[in-house]
C-alpha cells in the first residue's frame, strides 16, 4: 500500500485520476441505463442488447482513429469535439422515443464519438512518474476505475428503477460533460504532446504483446458484458438487487487490484489472472440466487483489475511513445467489440433460455480468455525487474517537469 500512497503524493496524480474517473463514470452507468430504457420501451432484452452492441461497435471503430488523431491535432481539440457529439447523442437516446433501428443509429453515433479519455490518460502517465512507479500506477488506475463499476451500476439501477430510465441516462450524460471538461482542463493534457507517429495506421498491431492484450481484453470484457446483462435479467426491474450484485463484483476487482496488481509481471501473469475470472464466472451460473451470485462474482472480480493492469503494462513496454495512444485505442477496440458481442449473445440466449443462458455465454468466453494467454504466452513479455515505460522516440518530445 505504501507504493500507492507515494503515488498519490506525486504532484498531479490524484487530480488526473479523479478527473478521468469522473469523465468515464458514464461507462459504468450507460450500459445498464440504456439496457433498462430500451427493454422497457420495446419489451425485449434482445433489442436492448442490439442497441448496446451498436454503441460498442461505434466505440470500437473510433478508438484507434481518435487516439491517433490526438498525435496529429492535439489532445484537447480531439477531446472537445468528441465530447460535444457524444453528449448530444446520449441525450437524444434519453429523451427521444425511437424505434429499435433509430436507437441503434444514435447509439452508434454516441459510440463513434466517445472521447478517448482512457488512451489519453494512459499516454500521459509515463510522463508523470518514474519507471519504478509506472507498474503500480497502472495497477492503481485499474483498481480505481472499479469505482466506475461500483458507483455506476448502483446509481444507474437505483435511478432507473426508483425514478425513471430517462433520468438515469441524463445523469450519465451530465457526468460525461462535467468530468470531460475537468479532464480537458487539466494542465497535463496541454503539456504532454504525443509525437506524430511515423508509421502507417494499424502498424502498431505488428507488436505481438499489443495483439495479445487486444484479444485477451476482448474476451475479458465480453464475458463481463454477458454477466452484466444476465444479472439484470435475473433480478429484472423490481428492485436494486442487480446494481448491488454488480457493485459487489466491482468491489472484488478493486480489492484484487490493490492487493495483487503491484506483483511482478511474468509470462504467465495474464493467464493466471484470467483463470480467477473464469472460476468465479463458471461457479456463478450454478445457482441464480442473490447471495450466491454476489459471492461468486466477488471471486471473479478479484482477477479483473490485476488482468487489466497486466494488459496496460505489456502494451506500454512494447511500443514507442508516439504509438502508445493508438495502441491503447486498439486495446480499447478489442474490449468494446467484446462488450458488443457479449451483450448481444447474452441477450439472445436469455430470450431463448432464460438468465442461465447468459451465464453460460460468460463462462465460455472467460474460458477462452484463459486459453489465449496460455497458448500465446511466448508473446507475453517478461517484465520482472524491467522498465515498463514506452520505448523512446528519436528526437526531442515535450514532457512534464517533475
Amino acid at each position: 500500500m505504501n507504493a500507492y500512497i507515494d503515488l498519490l503524493k506525486t504532484p498531479g496524480i490524484a487530480r488526473i485520476i479523479s478527473a478521468q474517473l469522473t469523465a468515464r463514470l458514464p461507462s459504468g452507468m450507460l450500459s445498464l441505463a440504456i439496457l433498462l430504457h430500451v427493454e422497457q420501451i420495446h419489451n425485449s432484452y434482445a433489442a436492448a442488447g442490439l442497441v448496446l452492441a451498436a454503441t460498442s461497435v461505434g466505440q470500437a471503430v473510433a478508438g484507434p482513429l481518435t487516439s491517433r488523431w490526438m498525435g496529429v491535432w492535439g489532445m484537447r481539440k480531439v477531446l472537445i469535439l468528441t465530447l460535444v457529439i457524444s453528449a448530444s447523442a446520449i441525450f437524444t437516446i434519453a429523451l427521444a422515443p425511437l424505434s429499435v433501428g433509430l436507437f441503434m443509429i444514435v447509439g452508434l453515433i454516441s459510440g463513434l464519438s466517445t472521447p478517448p479519455v482512457q488512451p489519453a490518460v494512459r499516454t500521459i502517465y509515463p510522463k508523470m512518474v518514474n519507471s519504478k512507479q509506472l507498474t503500480p500506477l497502472f495497477s492503481l488506475d485499474a483498481s480505481a476505475q472499479e469505482i466506475i463499476w461500483v458507483a455506476g451500476p448502483v446509481a444507474a439501477t437505483f435511478i432507473a428503477v426508483q425514478i425513471s430510465t430517462t433520468l438515469a441516462i441524463v445523469v450519465a450524460g451530465s457526468f460525461l460533460i462535467l468530468g470531460g471538461a475537468w479532464f480537458i482542463s487539466s494542465p497535463e493534457v496541454g503539456q504532454v504532446r504525443i509525437p506524430r507517429s511515423k508509421r502507417s495506421f494499424g502498424a502498431v498491431l505488428r507488436h505481438r504483446p499489443v495483439v495479445l492484450a487486444t484479444i485477451t481484453g476482448f474476451l475479458l470484457v465480453g464475458s463481463a458484458s454477458a454477466v452484466e446483462v444476465s444479472v439484470v435479467a435475473v433480478f429484472g426491474h423490481g428492485g436494486p438487487q442487480a446494481g448491488i450484485v454488480l457493485g459487489i463484483w466491482a468491489i472484488g476487482s478493486l480489492v484484487g487490484g490493490l492487493s495483487f496488481g503491484h506483483l511482478p509481471i511474468g509470462p504467465w501473469a495474464l493467464a493466471r489472472r484470467m483463470l480467477i475470472v473464469f472460476v468465479g464466472m463458471a461457479l456463478a451460473m450454478v445457482y441464480l440466487d442473490f447471495w450466491w451470485l454476489a459471492i461468486m462474482l466477488l471471486v471473479a472480480g478479484i482477477g479483473i483489475a490485476p488482468a487489466f493492469a497486466v494488459i496496460f503494462a505489456i502494451v506500454s513496454a512494447s511500443v514507442k511513445f508516439s504509438e502508445t495512444a493508438e495502441a491503447y485505442g486498439w486495446v480499447g477496440t478489442g474490449q468494446l467489440i467484446g462488450a458488443a458481442l457479449g451483450s448481444a449473445v447474452a441477450g439472445f440466449l436469455i430470450d431463448a433460455n432464460g438468465p442461465s443462458g447468459g451465464f453460460w455465454a460468460a463462462a465460455v468466453i472467460a474460458a477462452l480468455g484463459v486459453l489465449v494467454p496460455t497458448v500465446l504466452r511466448s508473446w507475453h513479455p517478461d517484465l520482472r525487474g524491467k522498465d515498463p515505460s514506452p520505448i523512446p522516440d528519436t528526437g526531442p518530445i515535450s514532457t512534464l517537469s517533475q
